[in-house]
């Protein structure tokens, strides 16, 4: 009961719509999701799998999260809305991880010599404090390190180190995310600290550049 109530927390502390635990715990899909997904998992370990498969169909159904039951997660993962999430059979999540809706933790070419790719590790592992911004697919059998944010719609296929920010197509280091940064930042972005520069920032300066190379290069052909 104590860990419920822990859990229940840790998306309060995380969701600024959360007014109370009851509220919570009756609304939150992501909970919702990681309950049946507990049960799923004890099932799988069992062998059932087929029963296991079930419960996880029927989340599914409920929640619009689909996590496979032999996936591995840690503690206090934060499911944000939660509608369009797929975590994948081979996925490793850490504990006080974050995702929001969208996310896909993928292989790749799943298709492709789908034999071969039959008990080994394909999907991604999600290392403590993590925070994968919506819309965002993190592909493969990577490590992304503690701390990290990744950005919206961000395709991230390489492994990411800790204490850093990623975002685009495809993902790229942007800013550091300080292990000592307090409070919780949303949505995979880091609102920056002393000299250290925002996504945004970052962003922008680039587009700046890609205009002046644009500007020249039409100043050269003319």
């Amino acid at each position: 009961m104590r860990g419920l109530i822990t859990l229940i927390d840790s998306y309060i502390e995380r969701d600024p719509a959360a007014k109370s635990r009851i509220e919570t715990l009756l609304t939150s899909p992501g909970l919702h999701a990681l309950g049946l997904y507990r049960v799923a998992h004890l099932l799988y370990s069992l062998k059932l799998t087929t029963f296991a498969r079930l419960v996880s169909y029927i989340a599914r159904f409920i929640t619009g999260i689909e996590i496979h039951p032999g996936a591995k997660i840690g503690n206090h993962l934060f499911i944000d809305h939660g509608m369009g999430v797929v975590i994948g059979e081979t996925s490793s999540i850490g504990n006080k991880v974050t995702i929001y809706h969208g996310v896909t933790l993928g292989g790749t070419s799943p298709s492709e010599d789908s034999d071969k790719q039959k008990n080994t590790k394909r999907h991604p592992t999600i290392n403590d404090n993590v925070i994968i911004g919506s819309g965002a697919q993190v592909l493969g059998p990577i490590t992304v390190g503690k701390n990290s944010k990744i950005g919206s719609n961000s395709v991230v296929a390489k492994d990411v180190d800790e204490n850093m920010s990623v975002v685009g197509i495809p993902a790229r280091y942007t800013s550091e995310s300080p292990s000592d940064l307090t409070g919780f930042s949303a949505y995979g972005l880091t609102s920056g600290k002393d000299s250290r520069k925002t996504i945004v920032d970052n962003i922008i300066n680039e587009n700046e550049d890609l205009k002046k190379r644009i500007e020249e290069i039409e100043r050269k052909l003319k």
